[in-house]
């Protein structure tokens, strides 16, 4: 694997999405050396951070005034994925609307958004949330988007808020243990920005498609749902084939006027009471969750998208641990864990 294949790989499990958490370029080149498969100089390890950060579609960017490189979240996994949100197929494939590309890239950027929206919202809601943007490359695209969801929401029913942080209960863990069930719920996620009636129904099926291994299935949407026909058409399906059903509220103008998605992701508690203002979440239906997750379906699943590798990984360390830990506190205590390791082996 040559250099610039290993840092694509590297670089993602130690740089912050935070720019104000930037590594500089010279603290940035001891942690990536201590996993590389070879020696490289300074000078060549800097030229490529430098090379990369020009190139949207690496994960390596750098700050626009000062030092340091921070994490790349609008790559080329993420738009991919972020084109599954829009409306009509829009932008698959090279299909975009036959309109300017600055209005493809304002949808992609309302996309980008809403997921990031959708995660906060959950995240603070003690809900955890996992954006798939591994699976949907281009190749598979059409394939996947009948497959894979666009993100996971894990529910824990062991845990609860403690005095500093949200925490498993031992107990309560160990009695799930032993009677059989589950200490948590999966919840498949298909997000749309907008819904239309000649779309409407293969947005859903797609949904019902590609959530049948999950313990639930929801459609989540980002703008107002104001049609009644369109809403009488989706209670109908929803409760039907038990499906969840939701808008968040937010229309177009409101996306508009949001911070970029890097910046929402970052947002404290209180810097996100001013978006969650915004929401108005608009119930539907509400799916009731099956028993057990069909580990047939998620075994074939797990060996297609890397996705569900690291959900796999993920959910396995915080039953280990007995502590639900976000996505992004797991990414980074593996990549914490990937440096001491390489360094132990440095010095062995």
């Amino acid at each position: 694997m040559n250099l610039r294949d290993q840092l694509r790989q590297i670089l993602p499990e130690i740089l912050s999405e935070n720019p104000s958490n930037c590594i500089k370029g010279t603290e940035l080149i001891r942690l990536v050396k201590y996993r590389l498969n070879q020696d490289y100089s300074d000078a060549t390890l800097r030229y490529h951070f430098s090379i990369m950060s020009c190139d949207p579609s690496s994960p390596i960017a750098k700050v626009e005034q000062g030092q340091g490189y921070f994490l790349r979240t609008t790559t080329i996994h993420s738009l991919n994925s972020a084109r599954n949100l829009l409306p009509n197929r829009q932008g698959l494939l090279g299909e975009e609307i036959a309109t300017s590309s600055q209005d493809v890239d304002l949808a992609l950027s309302r996309a980008n958004k809403f997921r990031a929206v959708f995660c906060r919202y959950n995240e603070l809601a003690h809900r955890f949330p996992f954006p798939l943007e591994k699976s949907f490359s281009e190749g598979e695209a059409i394939r996947n988007l009948w497959t894979f969801p666009d993100a996971l929401l894990l529910d824990w029913h062991v845990a609860h808020a403690g005095e500093e942080s949200f925490e498993m209960d031992p107990d309560l863990l160990e009695i799930c243990g032993h009677s059989g069930s589950s200490p948590f719920t999966l919840t498949g996620v298909k997000m749309k920005l907008s819904l239309t009636h000649s779309s409407v129904r293969e947005d859903f099926f797609q949904c019902l498609s590609n959530t049948l291994w999950s313990h639930a299935g929801e459609m989540v949407v980002a703008t107002p749902l104001t049609d009644e026909k369109l809403v009488e058409d989706l209670r109908s399906l929803g409760t039907r084939f038990n499906l969840g059903i939701l808008s968040y509220g937010l229309d177009l103008d409101t996306l508009d006027e949001l911070p970029e998605a890097a910046a929402i992701r970052s947002l404290q508690p209180r810097e996100f009471d001013a978006i969650e203002s915004k929401i108005t979440i608009h119930r539907i239906t509400s799916a009731t969750p099956r028993t057990d997750l069909s580990w047939h379906q998620l075994a074939e699943i797990r060996q297609e998208s890397p996705d569900f590798e690291e959900i796999f990984k993920w959910i396995s360390k915080c039953l280990r641990d007995r502590q639900p830990y976000t996505y992004q506190a797991f990414s980074a205590l593996s990549a914490r864990s990937a440096n001491r390791v390489s360094g132990a082996e440095l010095y062995a």
